[in-house]
């Protein structure tokens, strides 16, 4: 049997294991439980009722959510002349074409999200064996291959949330920080599961959220339902 350490033997004092608890008593107990000495990430994890090895039930898609993550995000764009000093201007962290290829090439990523314009994206192709398995290349689906470089950067930076499901059939997203406001989080767990609601597949039958459970960095899963 896993040794349970008394921090967590602590936490699980006030949470049933076996209980499906509302959203807000679930942000309460999580709230609580996130004691460490840095701001605890709030996660949530989604079991969704579809096949994760049939392609066509994927789930996958970015949602803005109302307050953030409370992250910072570096963001990387593929872009060349007038789109480069647009990527720049938004904000961009590193801007470039060949450069960001060798850059990336030798595993110099200093950034979290990655944007193209649609013309750069025979060059991103050469590094998309690096980039895909990371969840960072550049996708039409996700707002990520575009022309429009300042508002895909402004979105990103203000916390924009790309989710995808697992072979599983298991989303996970960070939806804020501990210090985040009851309300706040609430809004953002909302806001992620009718994104994930509007991204149902075709195929999937039956139950779709299937259960959902709230989690700090540090702390236990509780899982609960919408109130």
């Amino acid at each position: 049997m896993a040794h349970l350490s008394k921090r967590i033997k602590n936490i699980r004092k006030d949470l049933d294991l076996s209980k499906v608890y509302s959203l807000k008593e679930a942000i309460e107990l999580v709230k609580k439980s996130a004691n460490a000495k840095f701001d605890e990430t709030i996660d949530i994890s989604i079991m969704l009722g579809i096949d994760g090895s049939k392609q066509d039930q994927a789930v996958r898609n970015v949602v803005n959510l109302p307050n953030g993550t409370g992250k910072t995000y570096r963001v990387a764009v593929f872009a060349k002349d007038q789109k480069a000093e647009e990527a720049k201007k938004a904000g961009a962290e590193v801007v470039g074409g060949e450069e960001l290829v060798q850059m990336i090439q030798k595993g110099d990523m200093p950034f979290d999200r990655c944007i193209a314009t649609p013309d750069m994206m025979a060059l991103v192709g050469r590094v998309g064996k690096i980039l895909g398995p990371k969840g960072l290349m550049p996708n039409p689906k996700l707002g990520t291959v575009t022309m429009d470089l300042t508002t895909a950067i402004k979105n990103i930076k203000a916390g924009q949330v790309e989710y995808r499901s697992e072979k599983n059939g298991i989303i996970h997203a960070g939806i804020g920080k501990a210090s985040f406001s009851d309300d706040a989080i609430a809004e953002n767990v909302k806001a992620l599961i009718d994104a994930v609601v509007k991204s149902k597949p075709v195929g999937a039958k039956g139950n779709y959220l299937k259960k959902m459970t709230l989690s700090s960095t540090m702390g236990v899963g509780v899982t609960f339902v919408l109130d």
